[in-house]
């Protein structure tokens, strides 16, 4: 295999052999059912087989194939452990690895992208890939200039071509996934990656984003962003750092790992909109790290929601307003930010009643998130006849909590596949303005962490019309233009990455009463 096999009805002739596979295990089943097997292991068998076959053809074809199945893995804690054991192996494996691409073809993307002489920018190049992922693979190699241990992140060709094509095929097929996350709709799941293809082919424009979270973290005692060193459009180069990937954690890793982990992936995600006015929005094991000395390694920036503002203060004043048992007020402000349609009719207090258990890992000071936990929760929500499933199927979800919903739900799934347990509601309150009793120093905090107009890192990006591309730059920086403090208008990531404020600094606005102090 020298790339993704991109031509349309290659691709689609492999997905579709995922439907047809499984009809056929189907109807082998029911004929040894008829043959006096019993169904509990038929069942078994039939799950095993499906596994198989679904996640094998996933990871071959890589691109949207392999980015649905990577998403779908972080849901794996909410299936019925007689579900998820067949299942566990293989969504794990989509989450690390997939079938590396030959050296030939990987020295060819460096070319293109480098120039023919990239090799002595090297002092030396893995040719083994170190991990894969749904549109590239990463390389170990020794920067030539510096001799800085990098990561080198190879797109692989034709990605793009099968993002595409992979992701109309799939949101046709989209039933076909109930087998793996029952009550899981995963349409709106393909439209919001569709949305994304543009941004994550651009390496230069993940530099971008990279660049500014390795800024807004620099020297953070739990919190570790690898640098970014050199870059193109399917070539990005970033420092390297070492640790054990959060799916081993989960796999094999100590209580203690399990709960560091776990508490600072929430203190990550709830900290970086208002650090870097940026949510890092593709939460799954493989972009993560617990480092030799404790701190969390994040990785891959290529899908990141822009929150210059910070985290919305609704989600936090409501969810105060909930715990509190304040049904009305709840009620009323969930209608006002789109999330009840006018023409819905909702008790309030069955509103509370159906997000009263959501809240459980924020009520107390301390929570366990659990596989059993979620797999109830599940069952809750996903159950057509139920009461809660009723209810929540009158309820919308604005565009603009779109991507802050998946990534709470995809942290949600690490979280109780870690099995944590640590003071979730003290991040929540230190982060999330509006959640915190108003007047607190937490309040204070989260509102002045999130307020409008504070400095946050540069962005070297440009906004046409809703398309985000990066701005034109060097594709390799040098030492000593990386060093160089001139003000040129070509300047490298560090220098490109100094604080600005996120609005134009004499822009004036009213008076308004701080958010933190708001019901």
């Amino acid at each position: 295999m020298s790339d993704i096999p991109r031509r349309a009805v290659v691709r689609t002739a492999k997905l579709a052999t995922l439907p047809i596979g499984m009809a056929g295990r189907a109807t082998l089943g029911v004929g040894k059912r008829l043959g006096g097997r019993p169904a509990e292991a038929v069942a078994s068998e039939l799950q095993q087989r499906t596994a198989g076959q679904i996640f094998r053809v996933l990871g071959e074809l890589k691109g949207g194939a392999m980015k649905l199945g990577q998403a779908l893995s972080v849901f794996e804690a909410a299936l019925p452990e007689e579900v998820a054991g067949p299942y566990r192996a293989a969504l794990t494996k989509l989450q690390e690895a997939a079938p590396p691409l030959p050296a030939a073809t990987v020295h060819g993307v460096l070319s293109a992208e480098l120039g023919p002489d990239w090799r002595s920018l090297f002092t030396s190049f893995d040719d083994t890939p170190a991990a894969a992922a749904s549109i590239g693979q990463v390389h170990r190699a020794v920067w030539a200039a510096d001799g800085t241990d990098v990561a080198v992140k190879i797109q692989y060709p034709g990605a793009g071509d099968a993002l595409l094509s992979d992701l109309n095929q799939l949101g046709r097929a989209a039933r076909l996934f109930g087998a793996i996350t029952p009550g899981l709709d995963i349409k709106p799941l393909v439209a919001e990656l569709k949305a994304r293809i543009t941004e994550e082919l651009d390496y230069r424009l993940e530099a971008a984003w990279q660049r500014a979270f390795a800024q807004a973290y620099a020297g953070d005692p739990d919190i570790v962003i690898p640098r970014p060193i050199a870059g193109a459009d399917r070539v990005l180069v970033s420092e390297w750092i070492d640790g054990v990937p959060l799916s081993t954690v989960i796999e094999r890793g100590t209580p203690e790992e399990r709960d560091r982990a776990g508490l600072l992936l929430v203190r990550f995600l709830y900290s970086c909109p208002g650090r870097a006015g940026l949510l890092h929005a593709d939460p799954h094991p493989g972009n993560f790290r617990l480092l030799p000395d404790g701190r969390l390694g994040v990785l891959d920036f290529g899908a990141v929601n822009r929150l210059p503002d910070g985290l919305p203060e609704p989600i936090g004043r409501l969810a105060r307003m909930a715990l509190a048992g304040n049904a009305e007020a709840v009620a009323e402000g969930l209608l006002v930010e789109g999330f009840i349609p006018a023409s819905a009719s909702i008790p309030a207090d069955d509103l509370l009643g159906y997000l009263a258990p959501m809240l459980a890992p924020i009520a107390a000071e301390e929570f366990t998130f659990s596989r059993e936990w979620l797999r109830g929760e599940a069952l809750r929500l996903g159950d057509w006849r139920s009461s809660a499933a009723q209810l929540g199927r009158q309820l919308n979800l604005p565009p603009s909590y779109l991507l802050i919903h998946r990534v709470t739900l995809g942290a949600i799934g690490i979280l109780c596949q870690l099995g944590s347990t640590g003071p979730f509601r003290a991040e929540m309150e230190r982060w999330q303005p509006g959640f915190a009793p108003p007047r607190t120093a937490a309040a204070r905090h989260a509102a002045a962490a999130n307020r409008p107009g504070r400095r946050l890192p540069r962005l070297d990006v440009e906004d046409e019309a809703g398309v985000i591309r990066a701005r034109p730059g060097p594709v390799v920086l040098a030492p000593a233009q990386r060093g160089n403090r001139s003000r040129s208008r070509i300047r490298p990531p560090e220098q490109a990455g100094s604080v600005e404020p996120s609005r134009p600094p004499r822009q004036r606005r009213p008076a308004r009463e701080p958010q933190a102090n708001r019901d």
